[in-house]
């Protein structure tokens, strides 16, 4: 037999088992180290990544549940950018909506001194074109003109609004009217873009 193992025989039963508890702490050690706790870490991070799951599966369980809500939600919020675009013009219907607003002011019995369109100013979706008026009629014309604006099925704002230059004609007052009228035109190349 190995003279070293005959030693460790013939050694007291206390240090038989010292040595032996020794030998079993080392090995124990070892496999904690080695084996124990990276397989508690792997533990703790698949269970980190089960509970974050969990609250996804969760949240997407209760969208889920919704589902008809949203697609209600989204029908409806598709019919208002429908009607939405409607009241925004593009670019060829423009003329035509400026030509409306010259006939509502002769309709109305304004007399039309100066229809100016300006540059458009991009607003995002939409663009502002803006349109200088110079009228010539009666207060209660231009408030008959203006009512008939409002009324239109395109969205027109009218702004900076003057009266002025009262004169007397055929025993009626006629005024100076300078305005801007806004109307508003969808950007078509952004709803390519969504």
């Amino acid at each position: 037999m190995n003279p070293n193992v005959e030693k460790i025989i013939k050694l007291p039963l206390y240090q038989r088992l010292l040595i032996l508890l020794v030998l079993l702490l080392s090995l124990m050690g070892v496999f904690v180290y080695f084996l124990y706790m990276p397989k508690m870490d792997e533990l703790k991070q698949l269970q980190d990544k089960n509970a974050q799951l969990q609250t996804k599966l969760q949240e997407d369980q209760r969208i889920a549940g919704n589902l008809s809500k949203f697609k209600a939600e989204y029908e409806k919020m598709q019919e208002q950018l429908n009607q939405a675009l409607t009241e925004l013009p593009n670019q060829k219907e423009i003329p035509a909506l400026l030509t409306s607003i010259a006939a509502v002011a002769k309709d109305n019995g304004l007399d039309i001194l100066q229809f100016k369109p300006g540059n458009e100013s991009p607003k995002g979706f939409y663009a502002e074109v803006p349109v200088d008026l110079k009228l010539s009629g009666s207060y209660h014309e231009a408030a008959l003109f203006f009512n008939a604006v409002s009324s239109l099925s395109r969205i027109v704002n009218v702004s900076k609004v003057s009266l002025g230059n009262p004169k007397e004609n055929d025993g009626k007052t006629m005024l100076s009217i300078d305005c801007l009228a806004t109307t508003f035109r969808f950007l078509e190349e952004t709803k390519g873009k969504k």
